[in-house]
């Protein structure tokens, strides 16, 4: 077996590789930089970053075929003397909260697109959340070997879904129905695809000539809008020179008012070489991107910790971008001993013993740091923002199948949270189910996955129990009595009570109407507490609310009364009132706003309706072209698996959020 390309010291200086030093310096001087990839599910990420780690030196990626990622993924490269650190985030919208904690710490974003403009509507909810932290961002349009219509019309496509300007910076070659290379439009260069190699340089077609020239005349005019030297010689129709573009290609794309576009097919390795020269001369420098997020350059050491790993034999593990360093292994960060450095070169754990700023590394150890904690801040309080995780929308309980694991659970569901944010575990005190929350099948489903292989519980789920409740329509007086006699003290007492509806939403009341002392004053507050605890369990098995109690009469005896007694007959006398005075099931009613694509909001409209939801109304959703909120109030008890059914029906794009409005009589169950 040869040794792999990385391994060879000789080759690697040829070819402009050179790996990192034990300390993570480079020999070129510069600090690490951050790249995340983001993009909708099946656009092609994880092969993309894979196809940029093999072309940086590292070893063919053990395992396969990569199916679809449900976790973030981090690998160290070193790649032209400089060091990386690459994200893979999950594609799914279920995992969300992972691409914008990435986005977060990140100097830029490769935002991986499929050639289709028919997938591009999927990239809106991206490019606003790029938007929002003020991430800058290139894009990569993959599979670009699938190429079915003209590449202006994706551009089009994308165009419609962001604020910022899409620039081509490639135009691609066709030779009959297939993308065989493309034409560099700053460099007015042309190459041609070599599968499973660097692509080759070759003469400009005639055939191409007349759109690069449409296409640079278009890059050119965006980026005039933002430089004046650039402007000037483009009113002079003066040719500029690379450089002369490249300087408000970079200084645009780090204000977040130009994304440029790049163009190649992964699986290939087409596009890979230029994509790592370009991520070389766009990718802002830390120091950059601490600037856009107000980072002082000088100070203590400062860490971000954006993600946090329970790791096996590794133990608690938290991701954290270093703006501001070095940090060696044992540093004190506020107060939490740093108990291990860890780096993932090609995408393995390696320890070591310090790491500069601008490095993302995994720190040992850190416990009771949640994720978002800002390490190592000052006295005067430097701390950085991140992104909250959306309310969840799917929800199961868990059921043990050994109940002797119920302590294991609690413990390890505990971890799950701590490792995701966008989880929520709640222990449902009246059905006593505990129940977990997150975004969707696909997250809960993943979650379980991990827990079931980390704490080796057998598990299954159940639908969540809806919170129903019960009240009256009529009010009914009851009568109770109790008398025993049990040797010694007996228990003797007599009440009299009217149960009546009160309005929805106003809670229990209890009143008391005795008159000579028919029921001495001692015991009135017991009867009072006992007709509450009454409502607890109503006659249809739910708990009763919305009903007023009033104390009408009674009779004690001087010896045997007391207030366990009266406690008793009045809890008596409640079972029987409410059981005649027709009882009714209630729902919990949600208010809901679905967010959809307006090409779909029929379609959300009408699963609405089909789950016996009222439609309030709908309005563009603002801020967001082309999209439309529908409100609406629709039972909880339908909204169970409903982003399930929304999803499938406006690929993907689809959510919703809800609270608790109020509660109704339920028309089904």
């Amino acid at each position: 077996m040869g040794r792999p390309p990385c391994a060879d010291p000789a080759r690697q200086e040829r070819e402009g590789r050179t790996m990192p030093d034990a300390s993570g310096r480079q020999p070129g001087g510069a600090r690490p930089r951050s790249v995340a990839f983001i993009g909708p599910q099946g656009a092609g990420k994880s092969t993309l970053m894979d196809a940029l780690l093999a072309a940086a030196g590292a070893p063919p990626r053990r395992g396969g075929p990569r199916g679809m990622g449900t976790e973030l993924r981090l690998a160290h490269a070193s790649h032209m003397g400089d060091s990386w650190s690459l994200l893979d985030c999950p594609g799914s919208v279920e995992f969300a909260h992972d691409a914008a904690c990435a986005a977060a710490v990140c100097d830029l974003a490769v935002v991986v697109a499929e050639a289709a403009p028919g997938r591009a509507a999927a990239l809106g909810p991206v490019f606003r959340m790029l938007d929002a932290r003020g991430t800058p961002a290139i894009v990569f349009v993959n599979k670009i070997d699938q190429l079915d219509g003209r590449v202006r019309d994706t551009l089009a496509a994308m165009q419609a879904q962001t604020q910022r300007k899409v620039v081509l910076r490639q135009v691609p070659i066709r030779e009959g129905d297939h993308v065989t290379g493309y034409v560099d439009v700053v460099s007015e260069r042309a190459y041609r695809y070599r599968r499973g190699a660097p692509s080759e340089r070759i003469a400009l077609p005639e055939s191409i000539r007349a759109r690069e020239a449409e296409a640079r005349a278009e890059l050119l005019e965006a980026l005039a809008d933002h430089d004046d030297a650039l402007l000037e010689k483009v009113l002079e129709d003066l040719a500029p020179e690379p450089a002369e573009i490249y300087r408000p290609l970079h200084t645009g794309e780090l204000s977040g008012a130009v994304v440029s576009v790049l163009l190649g097919a992964a699986e290939h390795n087409n596009g890979i070489h230029r994509l790592w020269k370009a991520l070389r001369h766009d990718v802002p420098a830390p120091e950059e991107t601490a600037a856009r997020l107000g980072i002082a350059e000088e100070g203590p050491p400062l860490a971000q910790v954006f993600r946090t790993v329970h790791a096996g034999h590794a133990g608690r593990l938290s991701w954290a971008r270093l703006w501001r360093g070095p940090v060696k292994d044992g540093t004190a960060l506020d107060g939490h001993r740093i108990g291990g450095i860890h780096r993932f070169p090609n995408g393995e754990a390696q320890k070591a013993p310090e790491a500069q700023a601008g490095e993302i590394v995994a720190l040992g150890r850190m416990e009771g740091v949640a994720t978002g904690t800002t390490l190592g801040a000052t006295p005067a309080g430097e701390s950085l923002g991140f992104p909250a995780p959306t309310p969840p929308v799917h929800a199961v309980a868990v059921v043990l199948e050994d109940r002797k694991d119920e302590v294991r659970l609690s413990a390890a569901l505990q971890r799950l949270a701590e490792e995701d944010p966008a989880l929520q575990v709640v222990l449902d005190p009246e059905s006593g189910q505990t129940v977990l929350h997150g975004q969707g099948e696909l997250h809960l489903r993943a979650a379980l996955d991990r827990l079931s292989a980390g704490a080796g519980m057998k598990l299954r789920t159940v639908r969540p129990q809806v919170p129903y409740r019960e009240t009256i329509r009529h009010a009914v007086t009851q009568h109770a009595r109790l008398k025993r006699q049990t040797g010694g003290h007996g228990q003797f007492a007599d009440v009299k009570i009217r149960i009546e509806p009160r309005p929805r939403g106003d809670g229990f009341a209890f009143a008391e109407e005795v008159v000579g002392g028919a029921v001495p004053r001692r015991f009135i507050p017991a009867v009072g507490e006992a007709a509450e605890e009454a409502t607890a369990k109503g006659p249809l098995g739910h708990r009763v609310v919305d009903v007023a109690v009033t104390l009408l009469d009674g009779g004690f005896h001087s010896v045997d009364s007391s207030d366990m007694a009266f406690a008793t007959a009045t809890r008596m006398a409640m079972q029987e009132g409410l059981a005649k005075a027709d009882p009714v099931l209630l729902e919990p009613v949600h208010a809901v706003t679905v967010s959809v694509p307006a090409e779909y909001t029929p379609n959300a409209q009408r699963l609405l309706t089909g789950r016996r939801g009222q439609i309030l109304g709908y309005a563009a959703k603002e801020g967001w072209e082309g999209w439309d909120c529908v409100e609406a109030l629709v039972p909880a008890a339908e909204l169970q698996e409903f982003i399930i059914e929304l999803r499938s029906q406006t690929q993907g794009l689809g959510s919703y959020t809800h609270r608790f409005d109020h509660l109704a009589e339920a028309r089904h169950r």
